[in-house]
């Protein structure tokens, strides 16, 4: 009864000590589009992130039921960090609802134009100034923005020492006032919703892929970010204890260090003392290089790993730290199965395959639509708005003949199609209670292959993994010189989870065999289950500037991207990487197989 008592005290004291505006409450999720185009319209990075922001420390004068409360001492303020732009989850600061729209839009313009000098005011200044003269039309609005939050901070004459000084500098410096103080932080005054400050890695904490179903619940219902640095891990020892003598082991193994919880039980305060920590600190696990090596040993042996198939070749890799394409930095070895028995697919796989066989076999004889035409059967719309304006031009010729209509008629098929898939360690995983993942891209590669058997077109399949740059791994199952037969049937058949997803590598891999086809068509398909990653940095932002450099390459060199995903993640990152149309999210995996090969059709008859 106390606790029950004490929680209802508790949510009445801090619901009456609020300060926002929850009737006019915009919400981060609703606004994440628009804020991706204002941020990269003002030439904000595109690999950048968003995500919600994670309370800090600020300062201010609180009200006494405020400090009865114990609250507003934290706020969620715009966090700019160097792969992610951590934005409010919600705002409702103004009581006008348009106010909080337009307070998310300032956010993402002044985010764009900031440049870290170490100075919070001068940084915000110079980036306020910038995104004014980059955004002439907002003015207004910024304006009235402004004057709605100088109304809502407190009166420096009511502040007394440091606090004064401080809140002072800051309402100077937003009015566009030059400011001498330096000495000022976002934790030394109110909140300043219009500035943002900028950090060197906040995250959120999460329990790693072997965590439990307990702890990944855990996680799932907590979804707040909290802002960690990395540290050194200091080992205290006293230098005048006598060594450990390691002759007393019975085997070198026993001196490998292994993290071990000291008790399984969870006391519920996890969660509650990192809410409570302004900074979480990430320390190495102190691994010992015999631990070390273990991972990377974890190879197969030669004669239990798939069969090399001739030399490796070397490929570039684009490094956006020094906007450099790195020269023959990644080795590439085509890699086949050594046992391939017969696939023998389920019945229900064969009803499918067979019925989008004779889906495509119509597709192929099908009428195409041609577009500019002086005579057809509808309007082509893009054409006409073209013509129209080419007519307001007087010095343009008139033709009574416009090319302004579209035509259906057989014409002949020129298209080359290369699917690639990824056969990371994550496919391991299980999609379904009886499927893994991995048997869900078995079942969609032999139904695709199937499908464009029956097209004619030349298509070929690979798989691909890595481990570090001098071993990403292309898995043969058919080239454009094969035909489609048992032989690429069983080789699909004994594709199993590989390592990391260097994917760079692989689709420059790719873009060098369908680049050499003659066709006027090339689709390059990446099926795929995740971000890019691998061991040796590939991780973040710099394994997804490596993936959308080689996305460009492959356009300029005339072929047609397109990323399939089972990825719930995937709006994150894939539209800067493949466009916001060069992507498809596959919700249900067992829906793969249908919009794999609906993808495809869509894509060849474009």
């Amino acid at each position: 009864m106390e606790e029950r008592v004490g929680r209802w005290w508790h949510q009445a004291i801090t619901q009456m000590a609020r300060k926002d505006h929850a009737g006019a409450i915009v919400h981060l999720k609703d606004m994440q589009k628009i804020i991706g185009i204002v941020f990269r319209a003002a030439g904000g990075a595109t690999t950048l992130r968003f995500a919600p922001a994670c309370q800090q420390p600020v300062g201010g004068q609180r009200h006494w039921l405020q400090k009865l409360a114990g609250g507003q001492q934290r706020a969620d303020t715009a966090q700019l960090e160097p792969d992610v732009l951590a934005l409010p989850a919600s705002l409702a600061v103004f009581a006008d609802k348009q106010l909080n729209h337009d307070l998310y839009l300032w956010l993402a313009m002044l985010s764009a134009c900031f440049r870290q000098n170490g100075n919070w005011i001068s940084d915000n200044q110079v980036a306020s100034r910038a995104a004014s003269l980059q955004f002439p039309g907002f003015g207004a609005r910024h304006q009235t923005l402004l004057q709605a939050h100088l109304a809502q901070r407190p009166n420096p004459k009511s502040l007394s020492g440091a606090a004064a000084q401080a809140e002072a500098a800051v309402q100077a410096a937003l009015q566009g006032q030059t400011v001498h103080l330096s000495a000022c932080g976002p934790q030394d005054v109110a909140a300043v919703w219009l500035w943002l400050s900028a950090g060197t890695g906040a995250g959120r904490i999460a329990s790693d892929n072997t965590a439990d179903q307990r702890n990944a619940a855990v996680a799932a219902s907590d979804p707040q970010r909290r802002h960690a640095q990395h540290t050194a891990h200091e080992q205290n020892r006293n230098a005048m204890v006598l060594p450990f003598r390691g002759e007393s082991l019975m085997s070198w193994s026993e001196m490998v260090h292994v993290n071990r919880s000291s008790d399984d039980q969870d006391d519920g305060n996890a969660l509650s003392a990192a809410n409570d920590m302004d900074q979480l600190s990430v320390a190495p696990g102190g691994q010992t290089l015999a631990s070390r090596v273990k991972f990377d040993l974890d190879l197969p042996s030669s004669s239990a790993d798939d069969l090399p198939l001739g030399v490796g070749i070397h490929l570039p890799e684009w490094d956006y730290r020094c906007a450099l394409l790195k020269p023959d930095h990644c080795r590439v070895q085509v890699m086949q199965a050594r046992q391939c028995p017969p696939f023998t697919p389920a019945p229900a796989l064969r009803i499918t395959a067979a019925r989008l066989r004779r889906r495509l076999e119509t597709l192929r004889d099908a009428p195409r639509a041609m577009q500019g035409q002086d005579s057809g059967d509808d309007l082509d719309l893009d054409a006409w708005v073209r013509f129209q304006a080419d007519q307001l031009d007087h010095t343009s010729l008139y033709s009574d003949t416009p090319s302004i209509y579209t035509r259906r008629a057989r014409l002949e098929r020129s298209l080359a199609t290369l699917l690639l898939a990824d056969l990371s360690l994550s496919t391991d995983a299980y999609a379904a209670p009886q499927a893994r993942v991995i048997d869900v891209i078995r079942d969609a590669l032999f139904v695709f292959g199937e499908a464009l058997n029956a097209t004619g077109d030349p298509f070929a399949i690979w798989g691909f993994s890595s481990v570090r740059r001098q071993h990403v791994r292309m898995q043969h199952l058919k080239t454009f010189a094969e035909r489609w037969n048992d032989a690429s049937r069983a080789r699909i058949g004994a594709i199993r989870p590989g390592y990391y997803t260097r994917m760079g590598a692989a689709i420059r891999y790719a873009t060098t065999q369908l680049a050499q086809r003659p066709e006027r068509r090339r689709l390059l398909m990446l099926l795929t289950d995740g971000k890019p990653n691998d061991l040796d940095l590939y991780e973040g932002r710099y394994g997804l500037e490596d993936t959308r450099q080689a996305v460009r390459e492959a356009q300029a060199a005339g072929l047609s991207p397109f990323c399939v995903t089972v990825d719930e993640t995937a709006h994150d990152y894939l539209p800067m990487l493949f466009g916001q149309q060069g992507y498809a999210m596959v919700r249900q995996p067992e829906h793969l197989v249908s919009q794999l090969t609906q993808a495809w059709a869509t894509l060849s008859h474009s």
